[in-house]
């Protein structure tokens, strides 16, 4: 199922809305996470040091603690598309790489396995199905249930909306905005809020089908649904999106729904770059 089982890491701190500049800018500067003054040039305590290093791995903003493509493509002093996280974009875009890099495996088991079972869920039935997964994996030697615990514990605070707020940290997550999922106000629980008004661009949900496609030319529905389910999306919106891309995109994809079988289809010859579909967001983005 899983080549690694990746629940710790962020030392119990959800990732904070600047943490991904800070930490590239650190970074880029050619300073190293292990230096001991690591604390006094990024302004935070020791676990924070780390947790900042957790989070831009697993976000796909560094590759060997170096920036990624990506990263640079985005926070560049002179030329990053968003240097300064003001575009609800790019929130999806890292929303969806967090789910899909499996560098945080709750993310992905989350959003694309138990989501397909149910819409609601507590800590005690996530942990549960976590651990089923494992030991159908034969990896049930390595569950440990207090440290799966404290890592939904993060993952709630990255997404929901605290229903009681001390102070402003409590609002500073980064993926906060996207309100994905919300209090369930029964037993405690969550729910993945599919009854909000998705607000994914169109290139963003291009960009993501790309990237879960492979090499495919012809995208069964199965991975666009799984494309949806990152996005929290109902099977309505994700049609309705495919629907838009079909208009949009005429030139390189086609949507098909014959005899109830839907697809996409990229047409032969017709290359689509990723970059491209991030170029032409960001340049009618409204910031």
């Amino acid at each position: 199922m899983y080549s690694k089982y990746v629940f710790s890491g962020h030392e119990s701190f959800s990732c904070r809305m600047l943490w991904p500049i800070k930490g590239y800018d650190y970074i880029n500067d050619g300073n190293s996470f292990n230096d001991p003054n690591s604390v006094i040039m990024l302004g935070v305590g020791k676990n924070m040091v780390a947790s900042i290093r957790y989070w831009l791995k697993a976000l796909g903003l560094t590759e060997h603690d170096k920036p990624s493509t990506l990263a640079k493509y985005l926070f560049d002093e002179a030329q990053g598309k968003d240097r300064y996280l003001e575009s609800l974009g790019t929130l999806w875009l890292l929303h969806f790489l967090l789910v899909v890099l499996n560098e945080a495996t709750l993310y992905n088991i989350l959003f694309l396995r138990y989501q397909k079972e149910r819409k609601q869920f507590a800590k005690e039935q996530v942990l549960n199905f976590v651990k089923r997964l494992m030991a159908e994996d034969d990896r049930l030697k390595h569950f440990n249930s207090n440290t799966v615990g404290k890592d939904f514990g993060v993952l709630v605070q990255n997404y929901v909306q605290p229903s009681k707020p001390k102070s402003y940290e409590d609002y500073s997550s980064l993926l906060i905005d996207l309100n994905l999922i919300r209090n369930d106000n029964s037993d405690r629980g969550y729910a993945f809020n599919i009854e909000g008004k998705r607000t994914v661009p169109t290139e963003i949900f291009l960009y993501a089908v790309l990237w879960m496609k492979g090499s495919d030319r012809t995208v069964s529905y199965d991975t666009l649904q799984n494309v949806g389910l990152v996005f929290c999306m109902t099977d309505m919106e994700v049609i309705e999106m495919l629907q838009q891309i079909d208009r949009e995109y005429s030139e390189y994809v086609q949507y098909s729904d014959n005899a109830g079988i839907r697809q996409l289809l990229f047409k032969e010859g017709k290359q689509m770059n990723p970059i491209d579909l991030l170029n032409r967001y960001y340049d009618n983005a409204a910031v």
